[in-house]
């Protein structure tokens, strides 16, 4: 620990202090967490996508709905019901000035969405429907990513049919086109790397293809999808298929928020559904219908006490087809989704009725094990739920009532409340049962899929002064049955206090404990395990500078403590410095990050959001000892290139990554796996724009 108290002193004394307020403050935070908790990360970038295209077409706060202020992912619902009640009662806003009378509504909000809306007349409806087809903008982005060491999967063994049949390219291509959100269509390619492209068993080029056409505010047509597309009902009990996040310093974006409907162009290639969707909006009614039929991967076993019947013991959600084995099981099951949702819409509250059906062309059994005595069985599933909000003056109500096929039940209930100008709160319970089971649930919860748990959330954010922010939450959970690696029921809590510190313009700091416990199997090599408590303690500290207009300085420090048996405890702590550079006078902008880490094993891994190029996220894990660095820079190739033609727009970026461990000999297991000390990525994406 002495080094990281003289990493800690240094950085320190050569920063000062960082950053300028970001519209987006807690989504790298968010994307931390749900990687460090699933140990994966998301490909759903639509909410980048969102974020930048809101950027250059600001929303008109005269004409924007509800379900598009939820897409900045910057308000709570109480805060977005108050902005309608008030426009309603006040009529259209004359000045941008006027947000701030709006109740629940603080100055840090304010600053963060300010990029992202303006004030206009609305357009007749009519009107803009003529431009639909010709005054939209179009991109055509082509992205290319290695990693530049040869890893074990791409060295082929004559004796053995495990290997990396494709190269180590990944590409992902994607055209869209894009009028203000109210029409957009597109088609994207995607080859993971060790996928064959155009041979073998990809002879039709990429290993997944997406197509999407999606329309809003066609008369009594609210959203009509065609393609790829996504479905978010409720509170994410039955299901969810956005990006939905958890846990976080931000308390009161506790609730999901989305439209039933939503495009869809990511590359990943399980969360999504494949065929037509309709929500019809008269009045205060609104219906939501959608159908798919798409193929999935499964896990396909064969009964040999049962007639050779074909069963699925599990579906694959990777998406990757890279070996023979992979590449046998792909798109090897038919599903048949169908669902509905009914709502009512009044001026303080809404409610809503869901209901969502599966069909598939073979049927699930659960395996012998335990924990899974309760999943999903047959042919055909169901999920139901009722959902509310209500809203009285500042206080924001919500909650879902859900069952599936067998009748098991799922209950979660939330209150949002502004108590003070100062002052919010939140509070979540959830009462899920342990047989209850949706394919696509995604609630807040602690558990991956809405299973299983009893819990509740609470959580305070005070603003002593504008220069203050005190964020704090704690959540206390059980599980009545067992889980994977968890022999018997157990419990666990999850608790979090930052302090935020915005002296000026130029300088953030933060200062942040965060404390989780679960249990888990004790690791004794018995039939059933003696079950323990496992805490996980992490301490980070971390400042942002604004040199001036071109260079941004940021500075992280983190120590984590995992375990609580002496022979089996492991610490860690990492300590970053990036720096920011955008020129004022040249198409020119960039980031570089040189990261030290030190670890006692993979348990006390950490996370760090890093910098990508546009639309993709990178949140490396790293564990043991050693660096990490990384260069990213982005230009405008057009004005380099063809300054004087501004028909045409382009955007490239470039990144390359590298660790590199002091004390390991080989990187990655299996197939992944990498001999030596380094391990580097290099990105190049290009992005034609008009």
């Amino acid at each position: 620990m002495r080094q990281l108290v003289m990493i800690f002193f240094l950085f320190s004394r050569a920063i000062i202090s960082v950053a300028q307020e970001k519209a987006h403050e807690n989504l790298e935070e968010q994307i931390e967490n749900a990687a460090t908790g699933e140990d994966t990360e998301t490909e759903d970038d639509f909410y980048l996508q969102q974020l930048e295209y809101y950027s250059k077409h600001p929303i008109n706060v005269n004409a924007v709905e509800a379900g598009e202020l939820q897409e900045l992912k910057m308000l709570s619902d109480l805060q977005i019901q108050n902005f309608i009640l008030y426009r309603n009662l006040f009529g259209p806003f004359i000045n941008l000035y006027e947000l701030q009378a709006i109740p629940a509504w603080d100055i840090r909000t304010i600053k963060k969405i300010l990029p992202f809306v303006h004030i206009a007349d609305s357009k007749n409806l009519i009107r803009s429907f003529q431009e639909r087809l010709s005054g939209g903008d179009q991109s055509l982005m082509l992205r290319f990513s290695t990693v530049l060491q040869k890893s074990k999967g791409f060295f082929r063994n004559d004796s053995s049919s495990n290997f990396y049949m494709g190269s180590r390219s990944r590409i992902l291509i994607r055209y869209k086109y894009n009028y203000k959100n109210l029409l957009q269509y597109g088609l994207s390619g995607d080859k993971d790397a060790g996928e064959q492209f155009f041979k073998g068993s990809q002879k039709q080029g990429f290993d997944f293809y997406s197509f999407h056409f999606f329309a809003r505010r066609l008369g009594v047509v609210k959203s009509l999808a065609i393609g790829d597309f996504t479905v978010n009902f409720g509170q994410g009990l039955i299901h969810w298929q956005s990006l939905a996040l958890k846990k976080n310093a931000g308390i009161t974006s506790v609730k999901r928020q989305s439209e039933a409907l939503r495009p869809y162009n990511s590359s990943g290639e399980y969360h999504s559904l494949r065929g037509a969707a309709i929500t019809l909006a008269k009045r205060k009614w609104e219906t939501t219908l959608f159908v798919s039929i798409r193929k999935l991967s499964g896990t396909i076993k064969t009964d040999s006490f049962q007639n050779e019947q074909l069963y699925v013991s599990s579906l694959l959600s990777s998406g990757y087809h890279r070996t023979q084995t992979e590449s046998e099981v792909r798109n090897n099951l038919q599903s048949i989704v169908m669902g509905v949702n009914l709502k009512y819409h009044a001026s303080r509250w809404n409610t809503g009725f869901s209901m969502v059906q599966y069909s598939f062309s073979k049927p699930f059994r659960r395996s012998e094990k335990p924990y899974d005595l309760f999943s999903i069985e047959g042919k055909r599933w169901n999920n139901f739920s009722f959902d509310y909000s209500y809203t009285f003056r500042n206080i924001h109500t919500y909650g879902e009532f859900a069952a599936d096929r067998n009748f098991n039940t799922a209950i979660l209930q939330g209150m949002i409340a502004s108590i003070d100008r100062s002052v919010d709160i939140a509070v979540v319970f959830r009462k899920i049962g342990r047989a209850y089971q949706s394919l696509y649930g995604n609630a807040f919860t602690e558990n991956g899929l809405p299973t299983n748990e009893t819990g509740l959330y609470t959580g305070i954010s005070i603003r002593p002064a504008n220069t203050w922010k005190i964020d704090a939450y704690s959540d206390l959970f059980k599980f009545p049955w067992l889980k994977f690696r968890s022999d018997a029921p157990g419990y666990g809590s999850d608790y979090l206090m930052q302090i935020t510190l915005t002296p000026n313009k130029q300088v953030e700091m933060y200062m942040r404990y965060k404390g989780e416990s679960k249990q888990s199997n004790s690791g004794v090599d018995l039939y059933t395990s003696q079950v323990l408590s496992v805490p996980r303690r992490n301490l980070r500290y971390q400042v942002s500078y604004k040199l001036n207009r071109q260079v941004v300085i940021r500075n992280r420090v983190e120590a984590l403590w995992y375990g609580n048996e002496p022979d089996k405890n492991e610490n860690g702590y990492t300590a970053f410095i990036d720096v920011g550079y955008k020129s004022n006078s040249k198409p020119v902008s960039g980031n570089i990050r040189f990261q030290y880490f030190e670890t006692d094993g993979y348990n006390s891994r950490l996370y760090a959001y890093e910098n990508d190029v546009l639309y993709s996220y990178s949140i490396p894990a790293v564990f043991d000892k050693g660096f990490r660095w990384y260069i990213n820079i982005k230009t405008d190739v057009s004005k380099w290139m063809w300054p004087r033609n501004k028909a045409v727009k382009l955007d490239g970026w470039m990144k390359y990554a590298a660790t590199r461990y002091f004390e390991l000999d080989k990187i990655g297991t299996q197939l992944d796996e990498i001999q030596g000390k380094l391990r580097s990525e290099f990105k190049l994406q290009l992005l034609f724009s008009r």
